[in-house]
């Protein structure tokens, strides 16, 4: 997927991962993102943080081609979006619901079953196949839409402050899953969350943004070895440096 307003992307094609030259997008006399540039390679997990409201959805509707920019150009490969909320239709069982993007592509009932089952010992979810979404706790939730969201095939995985409606427990463990799962299953991966532990955590290299309207005010790479663990000096350096990048003062 390619979308392309004036300006073209500098320098050679980044087919292989995702590329944002010069991009701007307004809703209104509101102005969300402007002259935002990002390069994400091919196989990096990349955070992107911000305060809310600074344009951090915007970022992934672009991305994901739902939205196009005004100015600027973004480029990037076929995208799977999990969205803040886990999306279960709650008349499907748990394992109808993760083969759904299976099924929308045209795969059989039981074909779909049989990829989704694959996962969900993986998942620590094996056992509650035939549950409905309503007798499941918001991790387990969350980790049926993740699987869905792998199944769907895409290589690049666009999510949207996906344990933001988590409690703290639960979403240290969802942290913790999503980790091992993107280390088992690598993609290129966009993620959104207004958790800066969460960012140091997870990715590879981290994007901050400034209050609306969003431009990029600092990109940290993140070097300690996963699985990481909050307490490492190293992990609440880097923390408290995304921080004070962002303006916060602890």
């Amino acid at each position: 997927m390619v979308t392309e307003v004036e300006a073209p992307v500098k320098g050679p094609p980044y087919v292989d991962g995702v590329a944002l030259a010069g991009v701007r997008k307004t809703f209104g006399d509101v102005v969300a993102l402007d002259g935002v540039d990002l390069r994400i390679p091919a196989g990096e997990l990349v955070a992107v943080v911000g305060p809310s409201g600074c344009g951090k959805s915007t970022l992934l509707e672009l991305v994901c081609g739902l939205a196009t920019p005004d100015a600027g150009s973004v480029s990037a490969p076929a995208a799977a979006l999990m969205p803040q909320r886990d999306g279960l239709l709650p008349w499907l069982s748990a394992l109808d619901n993760a083969a759904l993007a299976l099924r929308v592509a045209g795969a059989s009932r039981a074909d779909g079953r049989a990829a989704a089952h694959g996962l969900f010992a993986t998942f620590g979810l094996e056992g509650f196949e035939r549950a409905r979404p309503a007798s499941l706790s918001g991790g387990m939730r969350q980790r049926v839409a993740f699987i869905r969201t792998l199944l769907a095939g895409r290589p690049l995985l666009c999510l949207d402050e996906p344990f933001a409606a988590l409690d703290a427990l639960t979403r240290a463990q969802a942290q913790t899953w999503l980790g091992d799962a993107l280390t088992r299953e690598p993609r290129t991966v966009l993620l959104v969350t207004h958790d800066v532990e969460e960012a140091v955590l997870l990715a590879d290299r981290i994007v901050l943004l400034s209050p609306r309207p969003g431009r990029v005010v600092a990109s940290l790479d993140v070097e300690p070895a996963r699985p990481r663990v909050r307490t490492d000096p190293a992990v609440v350096a880097l923390r408290e440096r995304a921080l004070r990048a962002l303006g916060v003062d602890r």
